[in-house]
């Protein structure tokens, strides 16, 4: 492939990759820089391509490793089992010591990790050269300093045993045959607990970064947008589109078109295989009911929105986050009003009850649509708070409190046009939207 052939594919490799597919692609490449924009993806694949003798090679194995095949055929106009068959005696890329996906499922905690790597004989007390250099490549130089001393320890306390047993006929030594539970057992371990301890507030801190939800998958799963005012739902399709959600927006339904819509996402196994779920609604409404377009006829309970995505309701969502923002702007109403998909019980401050359920509900004067080009407040917050949780990992609890703060300087600012906001969850882990 010619140079000039080769920095078009760059482009169009570039451009077709998602963020979390950039990201990988910098660590295969073993860069670690923190801006994976596609113009520094460019560049980087660039640079890598004119040093490298194999240029087209290496860039159909990095193809190869994020799996992206359609972009091997489309792009470098080859296949898959070529390029494996190629790769068999001409691999460029490094080699990386992985687990498989079942192993790293199981996995619940950095612990967990090390325990595989210790079964494929990567790790062990004498060797931990692995887990330094894994540390040093994602910036925790404090914690492979750590690993380091221990190392050192190691070794003199290996001299200063070799000492000892000049003198102590009797003094057990392990063969080569010992357990690894054994082993475990040994000084150097001792050595790691004693001399070099962790903080207990760093523990904790490693700990919560590994206790996050899955979250990774392209696209991450279905958004879907019901906008019965008309104003504020394409700014939100593009904001949860760049998060690489799959987002579906519907405009001026009614009550019974919402409640449709909303099944109608239910019924699609496609919108439920990705590692979470997101629903926006704008509309009108009463106290715990929305109302669509419709003023006068059955309305839809809110809680009724949220029981449909439960575990018990859909399978395919249990143990994964699903999250809900709701903008409702207040009309005089009846709150014994006639209802669907929901029972009298069911009250708006009971939400929500079960696990996994982020729920963002927002609610203000429905005058404030008789305004030309009204834009809703809460929900310009949210997307400019979800753009710089993207572009800086900040956790979906931390975005919402600087949303928190937006409305609060919006009402000191504007007595008269009020937003209230309630915020409720049953996260059990972090979750970033980066």
């Amino acid at each position: 492939m010619a140079l000039s052939d080769q920095l078009q594919a760059i482009n169009q490799t570039a451009e077709a990759l998602s963020s979390c597919e950039r990201r990988r692609l910098f660590y295969l490449c073993e860069i670690l820089d923190t801006d994976n924009s596609e113009a520094c993806t460019k560049e980087m694949l660039k640079s890598k391509v004119l040093c490298h003798e194999r240029g087209n090679l290496f860039l159909t194995e990095l193809m190869l490793q994020l799996r992206r095949f359609d972009i091997l055929r489309k792009v470098y106009q080859t296949s898959r089992d070529e390029v494996e068959k190629t790769l068999k005696h001409n691999q460029v890329l490094p080699r990386f010591s992985t687990l498989s996906r079942e192993q790293m499922e199981k996995a619940k905690s950095f612990l967990d990790v090390i325990i595989e790597l210790e079964k494929l004989d990567i790790v062990s007390p004498e060797r931990v050269d692995c887990i330094e250099k894994c540390l040093r490549n994602i910036g925790r130089v404090d914690l492979a300093k750590k690993v380091t001393a221990y190392k050192m320890s190691a070794v003199t306390s290996e001299g200063h045993l070799s000492q000892q047993q000049r003198y102590t006929a009797h003094c057990p030594v392990p063969t080569p045959s010992s357990s690894l539970q054994q082993t475990r057992l040994a000084q150097p371990l001792h050595i790691a607990t004693e001399n070099i301890p962790l903080p207990v507030d760093r523990e904790q801190n490693c700990q919560s970064q590994l206790d996050c939800y899955k979250f990774n998958t392209n696209p991450r799963g279905v958004c879907v947008i019901i906008d019965c005012v008309g104003n504020d739902g394409d700014m939100l399709e593009h904001t949860f589109k760049n998060l690489h959600f799959n987002v579906v927006l519907r405009k001026w339904l009614s009550a019974d078109e919402t409640i449709l819509a909303l099944k109608g996402i239910l019924r699609q196994r496609e919108n439920l295989e990705g590692d979470g779920f997101v629903c926006c609604i704008i509309s009108r409404g009463t106290e715990n009911n929305l109302l669509g377009t419709d003023s006068y006829a059955a309305s839809l309970r809110l809680d009724f929105v949220r029981r449909l995505f439960t575990a018990d309701a859909c399978p395919m969502l249990a143990g994964k986050p699903k999250l809900f923002f709701i903008q409702r702007y207040n009309v005089p109403g009846d709150e014994d009003l006639e209802t669907d998909g929901c029972d009298a019980r069911s009250r708006c401050d009971i939400i929500p009850t079960d696990a996994d359920v982020f729920w963002s509900h927002c609610w203000t004067d429905g005058r404030q649509l008789e305004q030309g080009h009204h834009r809703s407040i809460y929900l310009k917050a949210l997307t400019d708070a979800l753009h710089k949780g993207q572009t800086r990992k900040t956790h979906l609890v931390d975005a919402h409190t600087e949303v928190n703060g937006a409305i609060f300087e919006h009402n000191k600012r504007n007595p008269g046009a009020h937003y209230n906001l309630d915020l409720k969850h049953t996260l059990r882990k972090n979750l970033y939207l980066q």
